[in-house]
């Protein structure tokens, strides 16, 4: 694989760190460190902006590299597919084990909520781990994923994906804060209602 190596010497020779170039293609900078130690491939947008930027042509960046890119394109997204249906598979599975075992099966709460809790548990480390691949690939809105899917390029520039990017940690701590709030009153309406 030489693109990595190509965009590390490009952005060496003139004078520039991994967050100057994230900065001026719209990435962030580990992803920029994924290029170039050859663990992800840029999508066709990136590709462009580099070539622009670096004043070469996108051949001369790729040199034979495109199968390469291809395959780990299609690979990437064929482990995302899996993680997230297998992941959420397991966590509904999870919950229903929890159910099954209080209504159904005549279990305690203690052993209900272990077999359940590990079962969910180990869906949310698969859906953890696509949601990593999607980090590696900046990738946030369906639309992105999608345009990765297929090749194309990924537009980050738009309204929802601009929208997407701002404020996602005081977004995720608010589903947070409503899911365990959800959580709290389903919970305490079973406890009324059932016991």
């Amino acid at each position: 694989m030489e693109l990595g190596k190509h965009i590390k010497e490009y952005r060496t020779a003139r004078g520039m760190s991994q967050e100057d170039l994230a900065e001026r293609i719209y990435v962030t900078r580990q992803t920029v460190s994924n290029w170039e130690t050859d663990k992800t491939y840029p999508d066709v947008e990136s590709l462009l902006l580099l070539s622009v930027l670096f004043d070469t042509t996108v051949d001369e960046l790729i040199k034979g590299d495109v199968e390469a890119m291809k395959n780990s394109v299609e690979n990437d997204y064929r482990k995302m597919a899996q993680l997230s249906c297998g992941g959420l598979g397991l966590a509904i599975l999870g919950c229903v084990l929890f159910i099954a075992g209080l209504t159904f099966w005549d279990w305690n709460l203690v052993p209900s909520a272990i077999i359940g809790l590990l079962v969910w548990g180990i869906g949310m480390a698969f859906i953890m781990k696509c949601e990593r691949i999607k980090k590696e690939h900046d990738l946030v809105t369906y639309r992105e994923i999608l345009a990765f899917k297929k090749g194309e390029p990924v537009d980050r520039n738009n309204t929802k994906s601009r929208r997407a990017r701002q404020h996602r940690a005081v977004k995720a701590a608010a589903i947070t804060v409503v899911a365990a709030a959800v959580g709290g009153v389903l919970g305490y309406a079973y406890a009324a209602f059932c016991l």
